[in-house]
């Protein structure tokens, strides 16, 4: 599986911006795609995971409400839609896949698939 990321940017507080993450290499069903950051100097954090198969999807608190993932499967094409956007979440923001469905808590750890980064930078 290889994932590649797509729409960063610069954008002012209060803006939206929308991420793409292509798939290619034919992901089973049971993958989980999600998207992660990295803050500058932080550690990288969960934001927002979905199931390939549809059905699931959970968001990181620090985002609820304010992101949505969602998945276009005849594109193979997972999305992070992002509004009200903070200087907080500038970061470099990471497509990751995963073979299985994870029900507890989310970190890199678990993702078996990384894409390169797309940067956001949201100014005050």
């Amino acid at each position: 599986v290889q994932l590649q990321a797509s729409g960063g940017g610069l954008v002012q507080t209060g803006g939206s911006l929308r991420l793409s993450c292509v798939v290619s290499g034919r992901p089973s069903s049971s993958y989980a795609m999600g998207w992660f950051r990295q803050a500058p100097g932080k550690e990288r954090e969960f934001v927002a995971a979905i199931k390939w198969s549809g059905g699931s999807s959970l968001h990181a608190g620090s985002v609820k409400g304010r992101f949505t993932i969602s998945k276009d499967s005849a594109k193979n094409t997972v999305y992070l839609q992002m509004n009200s956007l903070k200087p907080e979440d500038t970061a470099v923001y990471y497509c990751a896949a995963r073979t299985a469905w994870y029900a507890g808590t989310w970190s890199e750890g678990l993702m078996n698939y990384w894409g390169k980064g797309t940067e956001v930078t949201v100014s005050s």
